[in-house]
């Protein structure tokens, strides 16, 4: 029988519901609210291979709201990244593990950009952007084809940065980068 996108949703709220009651810390809302969304777009869209992370083309996933962490350890871990096991998730947030409470690119393979600042992750997101519509025009597409996407959440969208940073997305037109956002109902 094969895993359906609500299957594999529902594997990753049950990841981090049981991650973050292990641990006695860490935000469970993100990956609730935004499984489905985020299943989707690792099944359908993004363009990724977890036997090679750091593949050039890779398209760019950004989790700029950082403390919802076990969204993107669980995406790791059930698309086939070896950088999360199932013991790497047993251990979230645990001296040593490669699940810190915030998404450290040091730390986890899969993971493009450390966050957990607010604001931070979409700032990021938008300078990926530019680099590869640098790179894109100076190598063209058969090298340089890929997009960015980024998570940001109602506390990101209200700091400073996140704002200069969108500001000039858009003047820029950055068409290749794509953000999502969970609406918590708090701005």
């Amino acid at each position: 029988m094969a895993v359906t996108n609500r299957d594999m949703a529902n594997a990753v709220r049950a990841l981090s519901m049981d991650a973050v009651e292990a641990a006695k810390s860490g935000h469970v809302g993100l990956p609730l609210g935004m499984a489905d969304a985020a299943t989707v777009l690792f099944r359908k869209f993004l363009k990724f291979d977890p036997t090679q992370p750091d593949w050039p083309d890779r398209d760019r996933f950004i989790l700029s709201a950082g403390h919802g962490s076990m969204l993107i350890y669980s995406l790791l871990h059930l698309t086939g990244y070896k950088s999360v096991s199932r013991d790497d998730i047993r251990n979230f947030r645990q001296l040593g593990a490669n699940t810190p409470g915030h998404p450290e690119n040091f730390v986890t393979k899969g993971v493009e950009t450390t966050t957990g600042p607010l604001g931070q992750g979409i700032a990021t997101a938008v300078g990926m952007a530019m680099a590869e519509r640098h790179l894109n025009a100076r190598f063209g597409d058969d090298l340089v084809d890929h997009k960015t996407y980024v998570i940001v959440g109602d506390g990101c969208l209200m700091e400073g940065v996140s704002q200069e940073a969108i500001t000039l997305a858009g003047h820029m037109k950055l068409d290749r980068l794509i953000v999502l956002w969970d609406d918590n109902s708090v701005t």
